[in-house]
């Protein structure tokens, strides 16, 4: 079992993770835990057909990423934000910002299947004394797999003409994508469930596993993450060649072996920092700044609270599905189609 010290977790073979980490997860996970009850009291309001509905929670649009990037790309060709749901293109670019800003952040600090991902691993390190990782090989290509999903969505949209984008996104089948995705969980077939145990399973055994093998989000992040200033640094004159860096590590970079690292598989948790016996050794920032866990940690939030407090400034937060909407088209979700033709605003 861990032991808290001081500002980390220290485990069975001396790995650590800085607290302020894991209470940034959790009070992430907490927020979207407060959106989902929120969004489906909103729900099962417009199934009992009573008007006024409740206030909708618009950061449920979070889980919305192939509209908010669809979104986005309408903004670029109309030259004004889409009103269906906005602030699924504003979540959208703020994680690909900080991404550029402090790395692909998002997976590990602020991502509940991140964090719920990270929780298993821990619990297969206590159960089993470690997590495994598969033969390189093996490992190459299973980490391909959420390029070539990355590539699939990317070409499919980027593909598009202006026209069947804005058609997309005033369809029907887009504006209550956000309802389908919450039947999607509350009411979770046989087959998600096997593969959502699978998944879970997976994890217990395999650090990281739908982060690193599975996850579109995380690769597109991880591609805009080789902009970023912000690198972990080895000073080789007082690395002592531990190696708890590259035991410690999600994305199993040899940190311990690099001068910078600059793979897109780098998540900016810091636990390399965390772990390394040395306080001058390991280091994150620029290549003249250092930057501490918690200006890294005041940084990615200041990102997401400021840029939430503009987007509600602009009126670029709250959607503009009406409840005529919402009531009209629940009844009918099932024979919507994603290009539009069931439903004319």
């Amino acid at each position: 079992m861990g032991i808290i010290l001081a500002n980390h977790r220290v485990g069975r073979k001396g790995l650590k993770t800085y607290t302020l980490r894991l209470a940034v997860q959790a009070g992430f996970s907490a927020l979207i835990l407060w959106i989902g009850l929120e969004f489906a009291r909103f729900v099962r309001a417009i199934e009992s057909g009573a008007a006024p509905l409740p206030s909708r929670p618009s950061g449920v649009e979070g889980f919305l990423p192939i509209s908010g990037l669809m979104g986005g790309l309408d903004w670029f060709y109309q030259g004004r934000l889409n009103s269906i749901h906005p602030a699924a293109t504003i979540l959208f670019l703020l994680f690909t910002i900080s991404a550029i800003l402090f790395r692909k952040n998002f997976c590990a600090w602020i991502c509940p299947v991140g964090f719920f991902s990270e929780t298993l691993a821990r619990l297969g390190r206590r159960i089993f004394g470690r997590n495994f990782r598969p033969w390189k090989w093996m490992d190459l290509g299973l980490r391909s797999i959420k390029y070539l999903l990355l590539g699939f969505f990317a070409v499919s949209i980027f593909g598009m003409s202006a026209a069947a984008l804005r058609e997309f996104i005033t369809s029907g089948y887009n504006r209550v994508s956000d309802v389908k995705m919450f039947y999607f969980f509350a009411e979770l077939s046989l087959t998600a469930a096997i593969v959502i145990a699978l998944l879970a399973i997976g994890s217990i055994f395999i650090n990281g596993f739908w982060c690193r093998y599975l996850c579109p989000y995380g690769a597109w992040l991880g591609l805009f993450s080789w902009a970023s200033p912000v690198k972990v640094r080895r000073n080789a004159e007082s690395c002592t060649a531990c190696g708890l860096c590259d035991k410690v590590c999600m994305a199993r970079l040899p940190v311990s072996k690099k001068d910078r690292i600059i793979s897109p598989e780098c998540t900016g948790c810091l636990d390399c920092v965390a772990s390394c016996p040395v306080s001058t050794a390991l280091t994150a920032g620029g290549r003249s700044r250092r930057i501490g866990v918690a200006h890294f940690a005041a940084g990615l939030l200041l990102v997401f609270v400021g840029g939430y407090l503009f987007a509600r400034a602009m009126g670029w937060w709250e959607g503009g599905v009406s409840d005529a909407d919402y009531f009209r088209l629940h009844g009918v979700m099932d024979t919507l189609d994603h290009i539009g033709q069931n439903y004319r605003p």
